[in-house]
């Protein structure tokens, strides 16, 4: 991780880069993720969790460039969502999400035809989280569904279940169990669905019978933490409280003191006692920066889990990609994937 005090060359790109801000003035919108490294989350307009930067961008009315400092996914997020002659650049368009690969638009198609052929057609509800391409959101929303984040998964389950009876939830299985036990759906209520095995590797009575299907897929940040590492903490900091992102395995979220959202982890840091110890699993850029924001509490992170992809985005990065505009390559998607990405994007931000 970058250390708080640049080096010369980046001292040399960040006076390029205010330069470069002051220059575009409005016209330029600088979005980050809470995961990035301290130094570009320093430089952003807007910080944030994926859902409310896909707010950000909906609603940035003003700016001609929205430079997205984060992974593929949210970049093309707001690609999908910006207005008519905006323009979204990617510093780092090689930074994917590994969770996002889990699930392709062919492989969901297939499993909703399987799921169809038992359930009928309107038999079960496909929701889809922000990370995951475009190309599956827009299959989505063609099919009716919805968008969501760990912020809006418990609204977007109600509003599934109340709308269909049964929802098929992609691509992150643990986000899914925690959110349907939340709603008090375990047991046979949850399946889990391979898309390696023919029919999810589930009989059609499981099938027809599951409330909450889940798409067999991880984030290798959050499946770090282990219950072990939990015990090891409470030991060692008995007073401490534990936070994790719904993204982790269910005993560990289960063996935590409270779980939620990037949003939620952020918000209980800064409600926490001064004097307080406070251990995080998620990010750990996130959790460094805000023990540097709080120096009057303790904060930790449960482990140190790195998102490889989110750390590409640097200032060397965001300096190429301002020296194009304005003609930086922007992100670029076919206009019928940006519609019906955009109705299962618009659902989310609605619901």
């Amino acid at each position: 991780m970058a250390s708080d005090a640049p080096d010369e060359a980046d001292r040399a790109r960040l006076e390029e880069i205010q330069a470069l801000r002051v220059r575009f003035g409005e016209q330029l919108l600088l979005l980050a993720h809470h995961y990035q490294r301290p130094e570009v989350a320093a430089l952003s307009d807007r910080l944030g969790d994926s859902y409310e930067l896909a707010r950000h961008a909906r609603e940035a009315a003003r700016a001609r460039f929205i430079l997205f400092c984060g992974v593929r996914f949210m970049a093309e997020a707001a690609e999908v969502l910006r207005r008519d002659g905006q323009v979204v650049i990617h510093p780092a368009p090689e930074s994917g999400c590994p969770l996002a690969d889990y699930a392709s638009a062919g492989s969901v198609a297939e499993a909703l035809a399987a799921l169809e052929a038992v359930r009928g057609r309107d038999g079960v509800m496909p929701l889809v989280y922000m990370n995951s391409s475009a190309e599956l959101k827009a299959l989505v929303g063609r099919r009716g569904g919805a968008v969501c984040t760990s912020s809006t998964a418990p609204r977007a389950f109600g509003w599934a279940l109340a709308a269909r009876g049964a929802l098929l939830f992609l691509p992150d299985e643990h986000l899914g169990r925690n959110t349907a036990r939340g709603l008090g759906l375990t047991g046979a209520d949850v399946a889990l669905w391979d898309p390696d095995s023919p029919g999810g590797g589930l009989a059609e009575e499981r099938l027809a019978r599951a409330r909450v299907l889940l798409w067999k897929g991880h984030c290798h940040v959050h499946t770090a933490f282990t219950v072990e590492d939990v015990a090891y903490t409470r030991a060692r900091l008995p007073g401490a409280r534990i936070l994790v992102h719904p993204e982790c395995p269910e005993p560990v979220v289960l063996a935590v003191d409270g779980a939620g959202s990037t949003a939620f982890l952020v918000r209980e840091a800064r409600a926490a006692a001064p004097g307080s110890t406070l251990v995080i699993g998620t990010e750990v850029n996130l959790v460094s920066r805000l023990a540097r924001e709080l120096p009057d509490r303790t904060i930790l992170p449960l482990r140190r889990s790195l998102c490889g992809n989110m750390f590409k985005v640097s200032l060397a990065r965001v300096l190429d990609a301002l020296r194009a505009l304005p003609d930086a390559e922007p992100v670029r998607l076919p206009e019928e994937v940006r519609r019906d990405a955009r109705a299962a994007l618009d659902r989310m931000l609605e619901l």
